[in-house]
This record gives C-alpha cells, sequence and structure tokens, in this order.
C-alpha cells in the first residue's frame, strides 16, 4: 500500500462508515484502533497488512482521531495473541470473505500456469491478477512474499510445459538441426546438406541474431542466404499458434542473449524452444528486413542515377547563352509589377513573346533529354550490376494480393519468374506469344524504352518497370508478403469478427462507413486548415 496520502484521500477512503463504527462499540484502547485500521486496510486491500509499517502513518492518525484513541495505541496493538485472529475472522465475515488455503495457492498457481502465463509477461501484473481473482473469489489472499513464490512457480510450471509442448511438435531432423548451431561438428557424422543447413554451426548462430548491413547487394544475398537456412530447419507452421506473439518475443531475446557454450549446457527441452523461438522470430524479421532492403535497393538505383545526370548535364545547361541574366529580369519585373499582366510586364525585358516561347521549348526539350537521359543510365547500372537480385528476391519472398486492382503487377511477376532461368543472350525480347502486362505496371514515359518499333517487349527495361511497381505497391501494402510481421497481410491487421460487426468497429474509431462521407469531412477539415 502507497504511504503518501492526500487530505482529500483519506476522507475518502478511510472514513468510518456508520456500519463500521457499529462493529466497534464492544472494543476499545488499542483494539479499537487495531480493528479499525485492519477493517479499512482489508476494504481497500482485500488483504490483512502483516506489520504495522505497512499501514500509512497518516491514515492511523486519521482514524485514530475518529475512534477517539490516542495515536500511540497503535504501536501497543497485539499482533501475534488470539485478539488479532478473531478480529480478522470477524472482518472477513463482515466482507464475506473466507481464509485461504493450500488448495486455494494450488488452484491460482495452475490457473495462472494454465490461462495467464502464456500471455502476460510482468510478474507484478500476473501478482496483480491473483489479488483480483481472490477478492473476485472472495478469499483472502496469501501474503505478498508468498503471491510472489506462488506466481515464481506458475511461470516456471508454464516454461517447462511450454517446453515440453514446443519440443513435442518439433519432427526429430528439426531438433538435429537446431541442436547443431550451438554444438560442435567434431566427433559427429553429418551430411553435406546438415552442414549447409547448420550454416557452419556456431557461426550460423552468430550470423543468425546480427541486423542487415548497409543497403547493398551484398547485404541482400546475406539476408536472402540466412532465410534460406532459417526455413531449412523446417519449423511448423503452428508451432506457436497457441502462445501470444509477446511471449515468443521473449523467449527470442533470451535465445538472442546468450552465448552457444551456455545454451549447450541447458536441458534439452530448454535448449531447443530457446532455439525453436529465435529461428521463428528470425525467419519474420528477416524476411521484414529483405523488404526493406528491396525497398531502399530500387530507391538507390534511382538515386544514382539521377546524381550522375544532374552531374553529366549541369554544365551543358549553364552553356546557354544570357539566360541566367534573362531570368534575373524577369523575376524583377515581376517584383516591380506584380498586379501587371505578362503581355505589358514581361515581354518586353526577354524581348517578346517569341523569346519566351523559345525558352519555354527548350526547358522542355531539356527535360524530356534528362529524364531520357536517366533512363538510359537506370538500364545500364541495372543491367551491369543490380540485376543480380531479381532471381534471389523473387525466389526468397513469396508476393500476394487482396484486390484485384494490382492484379499487373503480380501478372508481370509471375512473367518474370518464368523467365528467370532464361538467360539474356538466349533472348532479349520476351516471346511473341507471350501476355505482357503494360498497364499499372509501365509508366507512359517508359513505354518507348519498354516496347519497340515492333511492338516486342524488351526484357532489362521491363524488369526494372515491374521492381518499381513492385516496390510502390509494397509500401502501399497493396502487395503483401507471406512470413513478414511489418509487410504482411493488412487483412491480419483487422479484428476477427470485423466482416460481422463494422458498425461496432466503425464506431469505436468514430469513422462513418460510407467512404463519400469520410472524404466530405476530410475535404471540410483542410479547407478549413488552409
Amino acid at each position: 500500500m502507497r504511504q503518501d496520502w492526500e487530505p482529500e484521500d483519506l476522507i475518502e477512503v478511510w472514513t468510518l462508515l456508520e456500519d463500521d463504527m457499529k462493529r466497534l462499540r464492544n472494543k476499545s484502547g488499542a483494539n479499537r484502533l487495531g480493528f479499525a485500521m485492519l477493517l479499512k486496510f482489508f476494504e481497500v486491500e482485500a488483504r490483512f497488512p502483516e506489520t504495522d509499517r505497512e499501514v500509512p502513518a497518516a491514515a492511523v492518525g486519521y482514524v485514530a482521531h475518529q475512534v477517539k484513541v490516542p495515536t500511540d495505541q497503535w504501536a501497543a496493538y497485539d499482533w501475534q495473541g488470539d485478539r488479532i485472529k478473531r478480529h480478522r475472522k470477524e472482518i472477513r465475515k463482515a466482507f464475506g470473505f473466507r481464509a485461504g488455503t493450500e488448495e486455494d495457492q494450488e488452484r491460482l498457481a495452475e490457473w495462472l500456469t494454465a490461462e495467464l502465463c502464456a500471455v502476460e509477461l510482468s510478474r507484478d501484473r500476473l501478482a496483480e491478477a491473483v489479488v483480483a481473482r481472490c477478492r473476485n473469489d472472495f478469499v483472502e489472499p496469501p501474503a505478498p512474499a508468498k503471491v510472489r513464490r506462488l506466481v515464481g512457480k506458475a511461470v516456471r510450471d508454464f516454461d517447462t510445459r511450454f517446453c515440453r509442448t514446443t519440443v513435442d511438435r518439433l519432427s526429430r531432423a528439426t531438433r538435429s538441426r537446431l541442436e547443431d548451431l550451438v554444438a560442435g561438428s567434431e566427433g559427429r557424422d553429418e551430411t553435406a546438406e546438415d552442414q549447409a543447413v547448420a550454416g557452419r554451426g556456431r557461426s550460423f548462430f552468430t550470423e543468425l541474431k546480427a541486423d542487415p548491413g548497409a543497403p547493398g547487394l551484398e547485404s541482400l544475398f546475406a539476408e536472402v542466404d540466412k532465410l534460406q537456412r532459417v526455413r531449412k530447419m523446417d519449423l511448423p507452421a503452428d508451432l506457436f499458434a497457441d502462445v501470444s506473439e509477446k511471449q515468443v518475443d521473449a523467449w527470442r531475446a533470451r535465445a538472442a542473449k546468450e552465448y552457444p557454450a551456455n545454451l549447450e549446457r541447458m536441458k534439452p527441452p530448454m535448449r531447443l524452444t530457446l532455439l525453436a523461438a529465435l529461428c521463428h522470430v528470425r525467419h519474420t524479421e528477416i524476411t521484414d528486413s529483405l523488404v526493406e532492403l528491396f525497398i531502399q535497393l530500387v530507391l538507390k538505383i534511382n538515386t544514382r542515377a539521377e546524381k550522375k545526370v544532374d552531374k553529366e548535364l549541369t554544365g551543358e545547361l549553364k552553356k546557354v547563352r544570357g539566360k541566367e541574366a534573362m531570368m534575373l529580369r524577369v523575376a524583377e519585373a515581376a517584383l516591380s509589377e506584380p498586379s501587371g499582366s505578362v503581355r505589358k510586364v514581361i515581354y518586353p525585358v526577354v524581348g517578346g513573346e517569341k523569346t519566351l516561347k523559345a525558352l519555354a521549348a527548350e526547358a522542355a526539350a531539356n527535360e524530356a533529354k534528362y529524364k531520357a537521359r536517366i533512363r538510359t543510365m537506370l538500364r545500364s547500372a541495372y543491367s551491369a550490376h543490380w540485376r543480380r537480385m531479381l532471381t534471389p528476391l523473387l525466389k526468397a519472398l513469396a508476393l500476394k494480393y487482396n484486390n484485384t486492382a494490382y492484379r499487373p503487377v503480380m501478372d508481370a511477376i509471375d512473367l518474370l519468374q518464368r523467365y528467370l532461368e532464361q538467360p539474356l543472350k538466349e533472348g532479349a525480347f520476351f516471346d511473341a506469344a507471350e501476355t505482357v502486362p503494360l498497364e499499372g505496371v509501365v509508366p507512359d514515359q517508359w513505354r518507348a524504352a519498354v516496347v519497340d518499333d515492333k511492338g516486342r517487349v524488351e526484357r532489362i527495361p521491363y524488369e526494372l518497370c515491374v521492381l518499381v511497381s513492385l516496390r510502390e505497391a509494397l509500401r502501399r501494402r497493396e502487395i503483401w508478403v507471406v512470413g513478414a510481421n511489418r509487410w504482411r497481410n493488412p487483412g491480419d491487421d483487422l479484428p476477427q469478427d470485423f466482416e460481422d460487426n463494422r458498425d461496432v468497429h466503425y464506431e469505436a474509431i468514430q469513422k462513418p462507413q460510407d467512404p463519400a462521407k469520410f472524404i466530405a469531412a476530410r475535404s471540410r477539415t483542410c479547407s478549413t486548415s488552409s
């Protein structure tokens, strides 16, 4: 119980009511004050204090004033004799409670193990749940120290059951592969496949825990390799289906902190469960990292191309004679007469309408040249270097979609996957019989670079367009990745009963179900703010 109480809190919680005063009629002195303190303490905490130090001094003074007993009598109250036992019995009866038994504690521990330990990690909150359960059952809870021991026993029992259940769900081959993560290979008969799965034993255990490096092809290849080796562990898909995510995350965190030698010294059920949790969670984390690396790399390809083209063209653009002086005169004229017409203010300083049209035409030509040069640079960089990521990436990620509006991108990805094993030297264009999705995949400004004058679709620029479209679709959650967390199916973010109780959930977030009403409300908000 907290020890600091404001006067208004004392009045609200520690004031003796009429029924309380009736129970004090046959008591006097220290017994009267002691009974009153136990009564109000039990009313607040649903238990009795273990010592007088648990009771706030401010509360003792406030209650002592009400029962007209000197405060120093609190120190004279007997905490060991028969009288306090009778007082406790009387107070339990007044509130309809009974004393707790050993059987009650065993039932509470079993309840925690079976119901709460799987979803709650905080021992403090588990202890609070014990007290709340006792209050609901009108049973006096154990003392705080006993509650902590009870919670500790429940957690240990849960861990034991959790480990046993997890190991029972693992195949013999999976157990062996998990053991190889932390065991040395000396004296062991291993096939080449087993050694590949284990990733050279403890070295892969270290790699498994490591985050990806800086965005680049080598980082992407390393994450793909890591993901493939985790998949070869062959963990059951429903291994932790009946356990909360935060519980599995906690076991993953425990495993990540351990050295291989420490894990090797543990009992097999504990060791295997920790390693299984680590691999299970890392599978999701690595998948997320792989998607994020892909998104960063596609942006990096484009950014590098733009910077290189900017550097090449900047000098050419500055060679146009008199352009800077002309633009300065335009700016000065516009500022001097902001309300004047273009014909009267701007035309005279640039030499007439013809000159201004020439400037506009030149700017448009430069813009077209700039974009064309970027496309050429992107194509060159992709074919010479970045294209190496296509095959491992598409083989590693299982992509899905929920909205058929984004079917063209998925059809394009299926097309690329069918051509992964066909070298470019065997055909730079897709087969004429193929149906190649263009709408929603290839932007208009890229059409000429993708489709030649004979109507053939060239693979290199088309692949680049597909990867850019995939990047945007992933960022908008229109396409999602199987086995990911951040990039998972957005439908999984909805409550399980969303379709059946749409009205309830929309009401909870205070949004209309009609999209037109939502858009109208947002438009009014934007108009007001602007």
